[in-house]
């Protein structure tokens, strides 16, 4: 067995490792040979060397096999979603009930924020009792009787990932194509899934802030998914704003509550959480079409089986039965809530939309060190977008903070994040760009 540092150094020199040499480090993550400070260097190897091809295969298919493979025996497909992450991303909690009210199964198995994103798994922790790691039978039995499951990573599942996860959030090597690839597939092969929608976020709040190195993400995710036989289409997403107008856990649980009720569906995280859900019915063949995959997640949502869907999964795994009908009751909410007023009216031109998702973590919404316990209650509501008129009918947003300090630097952090001027700029379109597995085969 190579020594971990004779492996980090050979990526450092660039040479190519085999598949033995990464198996070997892998193993070493997992089973705790590997100390966390030889995990950071890998990472930050991996991020300026990079990966080929077979190399990121490789090390996927390593992660995988940490840990259980699973397998199914339903009477419907298993599919699922994945973004790169982004701000005001709370797609995936609306968006596996409504597959399960399609006949879909979803066990999704999410992770905790990175970065300047935030993270399912933060998001389900800011719900009473809800147990984001069940132990595999639980999992299995809530996927099968509800039709989706959203946990976090268990120790059975990936735990090679988890580790590493955790390591690249507070190390500066997030963004590498390499090891969001491996991320990713390893989980998603380890859930024994027939078929993956992949969302690529792309912008001033996206990890791939152009669009080529987005479609290079996309491509690569395609391309070693379906090298391990598992049927993976891409969308390239805009986060040039932040999709919902909210960013902070408990305050994307209760958006999503109103999504899923029909009190509120903004226009651009409504058309992106129904594409997203058209691609994963169309790959598991439970519509022939998109337009007619579109069709059948609408009236999910007006019959109000897909928030049906999102009760039972909250019940079964631990929370509040009635957390859809009092979320007040439930939800934490923030003692101190300032709105960011405009004196003069204009236009949003521009959104730093990451400086957003930082601010969230000042507030305490998020992570510097993994050990770092959130914030549920903190974060923003009301949050403009690009292209929207602003003015003192239209403030930037609204803070939820836990004292009055965190509030004024929240406040500041905004204030600059946001650019107005006097006409309307281009806002770009919610979906960017398509990718599948016959471009890159």
């Amino acid at each position: 067995m190579m020594l971990p540092q004779e492996v980090i150094r050979a990526k450092r020199d660039g040479q190519e490792l085999d598949l033995s040499r990464i198996s070997d480090f892998i193993a070493g993550l997992t089973d705790g040979r590997v100390t966390e400070g030889q995990a950071a260097a890998f990472a930050m190897a991996v991020f300026f060397r990079g990966l080929s091809l077979d190399e990121r295969v490789a090390l996927t298919r390593a992660m995988t096999r940490s840990g259980t493979v699973l397998s199914w025996d339903l009477p419907g497909p298993v599919l699922d979603k994945h973004s790169t992450g982004g701000v005001g991303d709370a797609v995936s909690l609306a968006l596996a009930p409504m597959v399960a009210a399609c006949g879909g199964y979803v066990p999704m198995i999410s992770g905790r924020g990175l970065g300047h994103t935030g993270g399912t798994l933060d998001k389900l922790a800011a719900i009473p009792g809800y147990d984001a790691r069940p132990d595999l039978d639980r999992f299995r039995r809530v996927t099968a009787q509800v039709g989706c499951a959203i946990i976090g990573q268990t120790a059975e599942l990936a735990p090679a990932d988890a580790r590493l996860y955790a390591i690249r959030d507070v190390t500066g090597t997030v963004e590498s194509l390499d090891l969001i690839t491996a991320s990713i597939l390893s989980k998603k092969l380890a859930a024994g899934l027939d078929g993956l929608v992949m969302d690529v976020k792309v912008g001033s709040g996206a990890f791939m802030a152009g669009l080529d190195e987005a479609l290079g993400l996309g491509a690569a995710i395609v391309g070693v998914a379906g090298g391990a036989g598992l049927k993976t289409v891409a969308l390239v997403t805009d986060m040039d704003s932040p999709l919902a107008s909210v960013a902070g856990n408990a305050l994307e649980v209760a958006y999503i509550l109103d999504y899923l009720t029909g009190r509120g569906r903004e226009p651009a995280f409504h058309a992106i959480t129904v594409e997203l859900g058209a691609e994963m019915l169309v790959l598991g063949g439970l519509t022939e079409d998109l337009p007619s995959a579109r069709a059948r997640l609408e009236q999910a949502l007006d019959s109000g089986r897909a928030l049906e869907s999102f009760s039972r999964m909250v019940a079964a795994l631990g929370g509040p039965a009635d957390l859809a009908e009092r979320p007040q009751a439930h939800l934490a909410a923030a003692p101190v809530i300032r709105t960011i007023e405009l004196s003069e009216p204009g236009y949003i031109t521009h959104v730093a939309t990451r400086d957003i998702g930082l601010a969230v973590i000042g507030l305490g919404g998020g992570r510097t060190r993994p050990q770092d316990e959130i914030d549920p209650a903190v974060g923003f509501t009301g949050l403009a977008r690009a292209g929207e008129a602003v003015g003192p009918d239209r403030p930037l947003a609204v803070i939820h903070a836990h004292d009055a300090a965190t509030a004024d630097r929240a406040e500041a952090a905004v204030r600059a994040a946001y650019r107005i001027g006097p006409a309307p700029g281009a806002a770009n379109a919610p979906l960017r760009d398509r990718i599948t597995g016959s471009q890159y085969g």
